[in-house]
């Protein structure tokens, strides 16, 4: 009979074998019109649903540092209308269709999506089409999205229990790159903004030679092909230059320490470690370190810091997956009665562990197949096949990186994940923020 460590080791290595099984290579065809628009269709008539989706290569990090927030604010004013879609229509061509939309914005692109019934497919065209050649860049669409954007940032980040945490981090974390500010940007200059900022912003980077356009789901290739050319293929390529950062901060050689106060009801410790980019070799093996620090209630952290010692209510770690160099976040809220100072320091040891030993093979194997299984998941519907091909393509100019990033997982070593540790979760090499409540400024 096996004992139960051989027979955790067997059930791991056979949930892994099923997994990999699973993993359907993900077939898609692209190509590009003559005014730049990058096209990749995936087909696949399962089910009667197509996504249509365009990523435009325009995020924070492109913005003017006196215009920040621009492309957050643009994920807002694209819904307004266009030319030949009254103001406030947009949204319900596809809600009337039977389906859904939205949009996302991040430090280094913008996203927008629709999923509809597959006999949709051309009013999603057409509505795309309308928002790249045909959207209204006017004086009181700019003025309304002001007013919602105003708001949010009201709600989500000055009002919000460690609303400005991130913006306190990056600003720490970045002298030079504008990862500095994040999407939200700076509201009261966005107000302060002209009405002409906003149509030089979407003329310069609302064009097709800077988007690309997914169409995944019950699709035929041909008929999908020639519909894209009659609704994009006679947009202009645009010709104004576009920004892209060229300055990058120096290494960092020593730790940056900082202390925040709001209106929270517990403290909150947060370590950021600076490292590559998404989509180089040491930041999957980043990933994979900070799956085994972080990855559920028998992962490092939460096992000793929460479960063990309970000197945590919560402990958690993540990378930001940005384009440029990045960031590995850490960050936990003490438990009742216990320092920030004793916190920290466990916090320490678990990333010296790492550092300091190879993880087991057990570990490893759940590791690997933790990742098996998400890369599968995010392949499971057309919207996020859409989003994957995009960002692969965007990002990398590699859309075939939706086949081969299961490879890169694998191809991670125990000494990788320890090497990695060793390189880039060093103290000298992070900032460290203490987020504490106001009532402790008002004792200090």
């Amino acid at each position: 009979m096996l004992n139960s460590k051989y027979l955790s080791i067997l059930t791991l290595f056979l949930l892994g074998v099923c997994i990999q099984s699973k993993a359907q290579k993900i077939e898609f065809t692209e190509f590009d019109l003559d005014n730049g628009l990058h096209v990749i269709l995936h087909q696949d008539n399962s089910t009667p649903i197509v996504t249509v989706s365009i990523m435009y290569d325009v995020g924070s990090k492109n913005e003017d540092p006196e215009l920040t927030g621009f492309a957050h604010f643009f994920e807002h004013l694209m819904f307004e209308g266009t030319e030949n879609i009254e103001r406030g229509e947009y949204s319900k061509y596809v809600e009337k269709a039977g389906g859904t939309l939205n949009a996302n914005t991040n430090q280094d692109r913008t996203y927008y999506y629709e999923i509809l019934p597959s006999n949709q497919l051309e009013l999603g065209l057409w509505l795309e089409s309308e928002r790249l050649l045909h959207a209204v860049v006017d004086s009181i669409g700019i003025a309304t999205q002001k007013r919602v954007v105003a708001e949010e940032k009201k709600q989500r980040y000055d009002n919000s229990p460690y609303g400005d945490l991130l913006m306190n981090v990056m600003d720490l974390a970045y002298d030079k790159h504008p990862y500095r500010w994040t999407a939200i940007g700076d509201v009261v200059k966005l107000m302060d903004a002209k009405d002409q900022d906003f149509v030089d912003f979407y003329k310069t980077y609302y064009v097709p030679n800077n988007a690309c356009l997914v169409i995944a789901g019950d699709i035929n290739k041909e008929e999908a092909t020639k519909m894209v050319n009659d609704y994009f293929g006679d947009i202009p390529r645009g010709t104004r230059e576009m920004y892209r950062p060229t300055e990058f901060d120096a290494p960092q050689t020593a730790e940056v320490r900082d202390t925040v106060f709001g209106a929270v009801q517990l403290p909150l410790l947060l370590q950021a470690y600076h490292i590559p980019g998404d989509g180089t070799d040491d930041y999957y093996a980043i990933d994979m370190l900070n799956q085994l620090l972080s990855g559920g209630q028998s992962s490092r952290l939460y096992k000793s810091l929460v479960d063990k010692q309970q000197i945590a209510l919560e402990a958690t770690s993540f990378n930001l997956g940005l384009q440029d160099p990045g960031l590995a976040l850490i960050y936990a809220l003490p438990n009742s009665g216990i320092e920030n100072k004793d916190l920290e320091d466990a916090m320490d040891a678990i990333v010296a562990e790492a550092r300091d030993e190879l993880i087991s093979e057990q570990e490893f194997q759940k590791l690997r197949n933790q990742f098996e299984n998400d890369i599968v998941r995010s392949n499971s519907q057309m919207e996020t096949v859409a989003n994957n091909l995009a960002r692969n393509y965007v990002y990398y100019n590699n859309t075939n990186l939706v086949n081969e990033k299961l490879d890169k997982y694998m191809s991670v070593s125990r000494e990788d994940i320890q090497r990695v540790a060793k390189k880039y979760f060093t103290k000298e090499n992070r900032v460290v923020l203490y987020y504490l409540p106001n009532s402790a400024k008002e004792v200090n």
